[in-house]
């Protein structure tokens, strides 16, 4: 039986790089929700109480899934997998309180990391306006500074990697957010990860969890 693992953590922390690296080591299926969305948007949704009968039709019409729908794919991607890592699923605590009813965790797994440096990281991000390549100033820079290495082109910082996007995005996960990371660890269930390491030191951590 594979493992349950929840990884949990601010915009920034590098729960997308460490879940799919978890995923590949372990042998678990990588569940996020927009993975899971995507992959059951024509789920029939006509026997629950909602505006519309597929996640298709949210989606198209531009509006959020309600926590209802996303619970519901949240529940049939868990049921269809062995073991999972699972990320970027609860974002509140009526989720959590759902999850616990559906499913076992082996882990719940936060990787902390001060503000500071997720606002760093956040912002450090540029786009190649041409051809799309990403580059980090610190992590992953261009060899010519705001010139793309693949095609010469210009370098930009899109406007979700401002400053003011960034604390925002952050004050919103706090609000949200902070209460599921609260919620694990009132139950004894969360374990905390210095996510502030090299992506390799970050991973032997959480690898070494995963093993216990």
């Amino acid at each position: 039986m594979g493992e349950h693992i929840l990884l949990l953590g601010a915009p920034g922390a590098g729960k997308g790089t460490q879940s799919k690296r978890l995923a590949a080591e372990f042998d678990l299926e990588h569940v996020t929700t927009g993975d899971a969305l995507r992959a059951n948007k024509d789920m029939d949704l006509s026997h629950m109480d909602t505006e519309f009968d597929t996640p298709r039709a949210y989606m198209d019409a531009g509006e959020l899934v309600p926590d209802a729908v996303v619970n519901e794919i949240v529940k049939t991607a868990l049921e269809a997998a062995d073991g999972y890592v699972l990320d970027g699923y609860p974002r509140n605590l009526d989720q959590a309180e759902y999850l616990s009813e559906i499913t076992d965790l082996d882990a719940a797994i936060f990787l902390d990391v001060s503000e500071e440096e997720l606002v760093d990281r956040l912002t450090g991000r540029r786009v190649c306006d041409d051809c799309g390549a990403n580059y980090h100033v610190e992590f992953a820079p261009p060899e010519e500074a705001g010139v793309c290495d693949e095609c010469g082109g210009e370098l930009i910082q899109r406007d979700d990697d401002t400053e003011e996007t960034v604390r925002e995005r952050l004050r919103v996960y706090r609000e949200n957010t902070e209460p599921v990371v609260e919620h694990y660890r009132a139950r004894g269930e969360l374990v905390e990860v210095d996510g502030e390491g090299t992506p390799d030191e970050v991973f032997a951590e959480i690898a070494d969890v995963v093993d216990e």
